[in-house]
Protein backbone atom coordinates (compact mmCIF):
# COMPACT_ATOMS: atom_id res chain seq x y z
CA UNK A 1 0.00 0.00 0.00
CA UNK A 2 1.26 3.36 -1.09
CA UNK A 3 0.09 6.85 -0.43
CA UNK A 4 -0.67 8.62 -3.39
CA UNK A 5 -2.65 12.15 -2.64
CA UNK A 6 -2.84 14.05 0.22
CA UNK A 7 -4.92 16.74 0.06
CA UNK A 8 -6.02 19.78 2.67
CA UNK A 9 -9.44 21.12 2.86
CA UNK A 10 -9.51 24.78 5.21
CA UNK A 11 -13.25 24.92 6.11
CA UNK A 12 -15.15 28.11 7.74
CA UNK A 13 -18.48 28.87 8.64
CA UNK A 14 -19.73 32.18 10.67
CA UNK A 15 -21.80 31.91 13.46
CA UNK A 16 -25.13 32.08 14.36
CA UNK A 17 -24.51 33.96 17.42
CA UNK A 18 -20.59 34.92 17.81
CA UNK A 19 -19.42 34.21 21.40
CA UNK A 20 -16.14 35.12 23.73
CA UNK A 21 -14.28 33.89 26.36
CA UNK A 22 -11.26 35.39 28.57
CA UNK A 23 -8.93 35.57 25.99
CA UNK A 24 -10.98 35.71 22.77
CA UNK A 25 -14.08 36.61 20.58
CA UNK A 26 -14.94 34.12 17.89
CA UNK A 27 -17.54 35.20 14.93
CA UNK A 28 -16.34 31.87 12.85
CA UNK A 29 -15.51 28.14 13.52
CA UNK A 30 -12.94 27.27 11.75
CA UNK A 31 -11.08 23.18 10.43
CA UNK A 32 -8.36 22.31 8.64
CA UNK A 33 -8.81 18.74 7.64
CA UNK A 34 -6.27 16.17 6.00
CA UNK A 35 -7.13 13.58 3.46
CA UNK A 36 -4.49 10.85 2.79
CA UNK A 37 -6.01 8.44 -0.24
CA UNK A 38 -3.69 4.86 -0.75
CA UNK A 39 -3.52 3.19 -4.27
CA UNK A 40 -5.82 0.37 -2.77
CA UNK A 41 -8.72 2.82 -2.06
CA UNK A 42 -8.04 3.68 1.52
CA UNK A 43 -8.59 7.08 2.51
CA UNK A 44 -7.27 8.43 5.90
CA UNK A 45 -8.63 11.48 7.69
CA UNK A 46 -7.32 13.99 10.11
CA UNK A 47 -7.47 17.33 11.63
CA UNK A 48 -5.39 20.35 12.46
CA UNK A 49 -5.92 22.66 15.27
CA UNK A 50 -5.27 26.06 15.61
CA UNK A 51 -4.78 29.02 12.59
CA UNK A 52 -6.18 26.72 9.60
CA UNK A 53 -4.70 28.78 6.64
CA UNK A 54 -0.78 28.08 8.23
CA UNK A 55 -1.66 24.47 8.99
CA UNK A 56 -2.94 24.04 5.73
CA UNK A 57 -0.04 25.52 3.98
CA UNK A 58 2.64 23.34 5.82
CA UNK A 59 1.05 20.26 4.55
CA UNK A 60 0.28 21.12 1.13
CA UNK A 61 3.27 22.83 0.59
CA UNK A 62 5.84 21.68 2.94
CA UNK A 63 4.74 17.52 4.45
CA UNK A 64 2.95 16.54 1.41
CA UNK A 65 5.47 15.86 -0.98
CA UNK A 66 7.74 13.71 1.26
CA UNK A 67 4.61 11.82 1.86
CA UNK A 68 3.96 10.33 -1.48
CA UNK A 69 5.23 6.86 -2.72
CA UNK A 70 5.67 5.76 1.25
CA UNK A 71 3.59 3.30 3.00
CA UNK A 72 0.97 4.87 5.21
CA UNK A 73 0.95 2.15 7.89
CA UNK A 74 4.95 2.84 8.66
CA UNK A 75 3.07 5.56 11.28
CA UNK A 76 5.89 5.93 13.66
CA UNK A 77 8.82 5.90 11.38
CA UNK A 78 7.06 8.62 9.14
CA UNK A 79 6.01 10.82 12.13
CA UNK A 80 9.89 10.23 13.55
CA UNK A 81 10.86 11.78 9.49
CA UNK A 82 8.97 14.43 9.47
CA UNK A 83 9.65 15.72 12.89
CA UNK A 84 13.04 15.60 12.44
CA UNK A 85 12.90 17.37 8.58
CA UNK A 86 11.27 20.05 10.60
CA UNK A 87 12.45 20.36 14.39
CA UNK A 88 14.71 23.22 13.62
CA UNK A 89 11.86 25.73 13.24
CA UNK A 90 8.90 23.50 14.03
CA UNK A 91 9.35 22.32 17.32
CA UNK A 92 6.09 23.69 18.70
CA UNK A 93 2.76 25.20 16.98
CA UNK A 94 1.25 25.17 13.04
CA UNK A 95 4.14 22.64 11.55
CA UNK A 96 3.23 20.45 15.00
CA UNK A 97 -0.46 20.86 13.95
CA UNK A 98 0.44 19.58 10.97
CA UNK A 99 1.92 16.44 11.38
CA UNK A 100 -0.60 15.76 13.90
CA UNK A 101 -3.05 16.19 11.40
CA UNK A 102 -1.10 13.74 8.80
CA UNK A 103 -0.59 11.05 11.77
CA UNK A 104 -4.19 11.09 12.69
CA UNK A 105 -4.78 10.35 8.84
CA UNK A 106 -2.57 7.72 8.67
CA UNK A 107 -3.80 5.97 12.00
CA UNK A 108 -7.25 5.86 10.32
CA UNK A 109 -5.88 3.78 7.32
CA UNK A 110 -3.96 1.51 8.93
CA UNK A 111 -6.80 0.70 11.42
CA UNK A 112 -8.94 0.64 8.45
CA UNK A 113 -6.28 -1.90 6.83
CA UNK A 114 -6.49 -4.38 9.75
CA UNK A 115 -10.24 -4.16 9.88
CA UNK A 116 -10.25 -2.93 13.75
CA UNK A 117 -11.95 0.22 15.58
CA UNK A 118 -9.18 2.49 16.20
CA UNK A 119 -8.95 2.51 19.86
CA UNK A 120 -8.90 -1.58 19.38
CA UNK A 121 -5.33 -1.20 17.12
CA UNK A 122 -3.93 0.37 19.78
CA UNK A 123 -4.37 -2.00 22.51
CA UNK A 124 -8.09 -0.84 24.12
CA UNK A 125 -9.93 -2.93 25.78
CA UNK A 126 -13.62 -3.13 24.50
CA UNK A 127 -15.25 -0.58 25.55
CA UNK A 128 -18.91 0.96 24.60
CA UNK A 129 -19.00 4.22 26.13
CA UNK A 130 -16.91 7.15 27.44
CA UNK A 131 -18.49 9.27 30.06
CA UNK A 132 -18.41 13.33 28.76
CA UNK A 133 -18.46 17.07 30.11
CA UNK A 134 -19.74 19.37 28.87
CA UNK A 135 -18.07 22.64 27.42
CA UNK A 136 -20.00 25.64 27.00
CA UNK A 137 -21.00 28.85 28.68
CA UNK A 138 -19.47 31.13 26.83
CA UNK A 139 -19.78 34.73 27.46
CA UNK A 140 -22.38 37.22 24.82
CA UNK A 141 -24.49 40.08 25.29
CA UNK A 142 -27.84 38.89 24.44
CA UNK A 143 -28.63 38.35 28.14
CA UNK A 144 -27.44 38.42 31.46
CA UNK A 145 -25.12 35.99 32.11
CA UNK A 146 -27.00 34.32 35.07
CA UNK A 147 -29.78 33.60 32.76
CA UNK A 148 -27.46 32.11 30.17
CA UNK A 149 -25.97 29.83 32.35
CA UNK A 150 -28.84 28.83 34.20
CA UNK A 151 -30.29 27.99 30.79
CA UNK A 152 -27.31 26.12 29.65
CA UNK A 153 -26.54 24.44 32.71
CA UNK A 154 -30.43 22.90 32.86
CA UNK A 155 -29.51 22.17 29.19
CA UNK A 156 -26.69 19.79 30.19
CA UNK A 157 -28.35 17.92 33.02
CA UNK A 158 -31.47 16.98 30.63
CA UNK A 159 -28.54 15.87 28.27
CA UNK A 160 -27.19 13.63 30.73
CA UNK A 161 -24.35 15.26 31.55
CA UNK A 162 -22.78 15.21 35.30
CA UNK A 163 -19.75 17.40 34.38
CA UNK A 164 -19.52 20.94 32.73
CA UNK A 165 -16.99 23.62 32.43
CA UNK A 166 -17.60 27.11 33.25
CA UNK A 167 -15.64 29.80 31.68
CA UNK A 168 -14.29 32.33 33.65
CA UNK A 169 -12.04 35.63 33.39
CA UNK A 170 -14.26 38.24 34.43
CA UNK A 171 -12.50 38.67 37.76
CA UNK A 172 -12.26 36.97 41.02
CA UNK A 173 -15.63 37.97 42.51
CA UNK A 174 -17.73 38.00 39.31
CA UNK A 175 -16.46 34.32 38.56
CA UNK A 176 -17.19 32.99 41.92
CA UNK A 177 -20.42 34.56 41.58
CA UNK A 178 -21.37 32.98 37.98
CA UNK A 179 -19.51 29.39 39.46
CA UNK A 180 -21.75 29.34 42.47
CA UNK A 181 -25.04 30.08 40.79
CA UNK A 182 -23.95 26.81 38.63
CA UNK A 183 -23.44 24.95 41.11
CA UNK A 184 -27.09 25.82 43.20
CA UNK A 185 -28.33 25.04 39.77
CA UNK A 186 -26.68 21.70 39.01
CA UNK A 187 -26.93 20.48 42.68
CA UNK A 188 -24.23 18.37 44.29
CA UNK A 189 -24.28 15.30 42.41
CA UNK A 190 -22.96 16.94 39.27
CA UNK A 191 -19.18 18.65 38.84
CA UNK A 192 -18.35 21.97 37.65
CA UNK A 193 -14.91 22.53 36.46
CA UNK A 194 -13.46 26.48 36.04
CA UNK A 195 -11.91 26.82 32.51
CA UNK A 196 -9.75 28.94 30.65
CA UNK A 197 -8.92 32.03 33.16
CA UNK A 198 -7.03 35.23 31.45
CA UNK A 199 -3.44 33.87 32.28
CA UNK A 200 -3.62 35.26 35.90
CA UNK A 201 -0.60 35.77 38.10
CA UNK A 202 -0.73 33.28 40.83
CA UNK A 203 -1.58 35.40 43.70
CA UNK A 204 -4.73 36.35 41.33
CA UNK A 205 -5.70 32.94 40.34
CA UNK A 206 -5.26 31.94 44.46
CA UNK A 207 -7.84 34.55 45.14
CA UNK A 208 -10.72 32.87 42.62
CA UNK A 209 -9.89 29.56 43.99
CA UNK A 210 -10.13 31.04 47.60
CA UNK A 211 -13.62 31.53 47.05
CA UNK A 212 -15.16 28.51 45.36
CA UNK A 213 -13.11 25.78 46.88
CA UNK A 214 -16.08 24.44 48.92
CA UNK A 215 -17.66 24.33 45.70
CA UNK A 216 -16.75 20.45 44.88
CA UNK A 217 -14.98 21.71 41.81
CA UNK A 218 -13.36 19.37 39.37
CA UNK A 219 -10.38 21.35 38.12
CA UNK A 220 -9.52 24.55 37.74
CA UNK A 221 -8.34 24.65 34.05
CA UNK A 222 -5.22 26.79 32.74
CA UNK A 223 -5.36 29.24 35.25
CA UNK A 224 -1.90 30.83 35.12
CA UNK A 225 0.04 31.19 32.11
CA UNK A 226 0.41 28.40 29.55
CA UNK A 227 3.89 28.65 29.07
CA UNK A 228 4.94 28.73 33.00
CA UNK A 229 4.88 25.18 34.87
CA UNK A 230 6.43 27.10 37.68
CA UNK A 231 3.46 29.43 38.05
CA UNK A 232 1.08 26.31 38.45
CA UNK A 233 3.17 24.72 40.99
CA UNK A 234 3.13 28.15 42.91
CA UNK A 235 -0.62 28.03 42.67
CA UNK A 236 -0.96 24.90 43.44
CA UNK A 237 0.51 25.03 46.61
CA UNK A 238 -2.64 27.84 47.67
CA UNK A 239 -4.99 25.64 46.55
CA UNK A 240 -6.71 22.11 46.93
CA UNK A 241 -8.58 22.59 43.75
CA UNK A 242 -6.50 20.60 40.94
CA UNK A 243 -5.34 22.12 38.43
CA UNK A 244 -5.58 21.29 34.37
CA UNK A 245 -3.73 22.44 32.00
CA UNK A 246 -1.46 21.52 28.43
CA UNK A 247 -3.61 22.30 25.27
CA UNK A 248 -0.86 24.63 24.51
CA UNK A 249 1.79 22.01 24.78
CA UNK A 250 3.52 20.01 21.93
CA UNK A 251 5.11 16.64 22.65
CA UNK A 252 6.75 14.47 24.78
CA UNK A 253 9.61 17.26 25.10
CA UNK A 254 7.20 20.21 25.89
CA UNK A 255 5.19 17.79 28.34
CA UNK A 256 7.95 16.25 30.14
CA UNK A 257 9.20 19.32 32.31
CA UNK A 258 5.50 19.85 33.39
CA UNK A 259 5.28 16.43 34.50
CA UNK A 260 8.94 16.48 36.47
CA UNK A 261 7.61 19.57 38.17
CA UNK A 262 4.60 17.98 39.12
CA UNK A 263 2.84 21.11 37.67
CA UNK A 264 -0.19 19.71 36.25
CA UNK A 265 -2.98 17.21 37.89
CA UNK A 266 -4.86 17.12 34.94
CA UNK A 267 -3.42 16.67 31.78
CA UNK A 268 -5.15 17.56 28.20
CA UNK A 269 -3.14 17.45 25.30
CA UNK A 270 -5.14 18.28 21.88
CA UNK A 271 -4.48 15.49 19.50
CA UNK A 272 -4.65 18.07 16.76
CA UNK A 273 -1.70 19.58 17.55
CA UNK A 274 0.29 17.81 19.93
CA UNK A 275 1.82 15.12 17.31
CA UNK A 276 -1.12 13.11 17.13
CA UNK A 277 -2.32 9.62 18.29
CA UNK A 278 1.45 8.72 17.89
CA UNK A 279 2.51 11.57 20.19
CA UNK A 280 0.00 11.48 22.54
CA UNK A 281 0.27 7.76 23.52
CA UNK A 282 3.82 8.72 24.36
CA UNK A 283 3.05 11.74 26.57
CA UNK A 284 0.29 9.73 28.04
CA UNK A 285 3.10 7.18 29.04
CA UNK A 286 5.18 9.92 30.63
CA UNK A 287 2.01 11.17 32.45
CA UNK A 288 1.71 7.88 34.31
CA UNK A 289 5.14 8.11 35.94
CA UNK A 290 3.64 10.54 38.06
CA UNK A 291 -0.23 9.53 38.00
CA UNK A 292 -1.08 12.45 35.80
CA UNK A 293 -4.64 12.10 33.94
CA UNK A 294 -4.60 12.35 30.54
CA UNK A 295 -7.95 13.49 29.11
CA UNK A 296 -7.41 14.93 25.35
CA UNK A 297 -8.54 18.52 24.90
CA UNK A 298 -11.50 18.34 22.01
CA UNK A 299 -13.00 21.36 20.47
CA UNK A 300 -12.41 20.94 16.90
CA UNK A 301 -14.62 18.75 13.94
CA UNK A 302 -15.97 15.33 13.96
CA UNK A 303 -12.92 13.93 13.09
CA UNK A 304 -10.86 15.64 16.11
CA UNK A 305 -13.33 14.57 18.38
CA UNK A 306 -13.53 10.86 16.94
CA UNK A 307 -9.73 10.52 17.04
CA UNK A 308 -9.59 11.92 20.82
CA UNK A 309 -12.44 9.41 22.08
CA UNK A 310 -10.08 6.97 20.24
CA UNK A 311 -7.17 8.15 22.21
CA UNK A 312 -8.95 8.07 25.13
CA UNK A 313 -10.29 4.48 24.70
CA UNK A 314 -6.62 3.47 24.59
CA UNK A 315 -4.29 5.25 26.47
CA UNK A 316 -1.92 3.93 29.34
CA UNK A 317 -3.50 3.50 32.50
CA UNK A 318 -1.99 4.34 35.75
CA UNK A 319 0.47 1.12 36.37
CA UNK A 320 0.11 1.40 39.97
CA UNK A 321 -3.40 0.71 41.05
CA UNK A 322 -6.22 -2.10 40.35
CA UNK A 323 -8.61 0.49 40.42
CA UNK A 324 -10.39 1.48 37.30
CA UNK A 325 -10.25 5.62 36.90
CA UNK A 326 -12.77 7.65 35.93
CA UNK A 327 -13.12 8.16 32.07
CA UNK A 328 -14.50 11.63 31.55
CA UNK A 329 -13.52 13.56 27.95
CA UNK A 330 -14.43 16.74 26.51
CA UNK A 331 -17.38 17.04 24.54
CA UNK A 332 -17.66 20.58 22.87
CA UNK A 333 -21.37 21.74 22.94
CA UNK A 334 -21.42 25.06 21.22
CA UNK A 335 -21.98 25.79 17.94
CA UNK A 336 -19.54 24.16 15.44
CA UNK A 337 -21.21 22.76 12.15
CA UNK A 338 -17.97 20.81 11.52
CA UNK A 339 -18.98 18.32 14.27
CA UNK A 340 -22.39 17.27 12.22
CA UNK A 341 -22.42 18.27 8.45
CA UNK A 342 -19.48 16.84 7.09
CA UNK A 343 -20.10 13.49 8.43
CA UNK A 344 -22.93 10.68 7.25
CA UNK A 345 -23.20 10.09 11.12
CA UNK A 346 -21.56 12.23 13.66
CA UNK A 347 -20.25 10.55 16.69
CA UNK A 348 -23.12 8.84 18.81
CA UNK A 349 -23.89 10.53 21.76
CA UNK A 350 -26.68 10.08 24.52
CA UNK A 351 -27.09 10.41 28.09
CA UNK A 352 -23.92 12.33 28.72
CA UNK A 353 -21.52 9.33 26.93
CA UNK A 354 -20.07 9.17 23.71
CA UNK A 355 -20.13 5.66 22.20
CA UNK A 356 -17.16 4.30 21.00
CA UNK A 357 -17.35 3.61 16.88
CA UNK A 358 -16.83 0.27 16.27
CA UNK A 359 -16.26 0.35 13.17
CA UNK A 360 -12.53 0.37 10.80
CA UNK A 361 -10.79 2.98 11.35
CA UNK A 362 -11.76 6.70 13.14
CA UNK A 363 -15.54 5.07 12.57
CA UNK A 364 -16.44 8.44 10.74
CA UNK A 365 -17.82 8.61 7.14
CA UNK A 366 -16.42 12.41 6.09
CA UNK A 367 -18.42 13.73 3.49
CA UNK A 368 -15.89 15.74 1.27
CA UNK A 369 -19.17 16.92 -0.94
CA UNK A 370 -20.67 18.33 1.73
CA UNK A 371 -17.64 20.66 2.35
CA UNK A 372 -18.51 23.29 -0.65
CA UNK A 373 -20.36 25.30 0.93
CA UNK A 374 -17.77 25.85 3.36
CA UNK A 375 -14.54 26.78 1.58
CA UNK A 376 -12.49 29.68 2.26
Amino acid sequence: MRISEVRTHHLRAELEEPFRFSQFTYTAREAMLVEVRTDEGITGWGEAYGPAVLSSAAVEKFFAPMLLGRDPRDVEAIWAYLYARSVDYGQKGVMLAGISAIDIALWDIKAQATGQPLYRLLGGEQTETIECYATGFYFTDSEPLEDRFEKEAKRYLADGFRAMKVKVGLGPERDAELIRHVREVIGPGATPDDGRQPRLHPHRGAALARRVEDCDIGWFEEPVSAIDPEAYCELKARTAIPLAGGECEYTRFGFDRWFRLRALDYCQPDLCSCGGITEGLKIATLASLTGVHVTPHAWGSAVGQAAALHFYAARPRQPFTLTPERKLIECDRSENPFRTAIVREPVAFAGGRWTLPQTPGLGIEVRPECFEAYRT
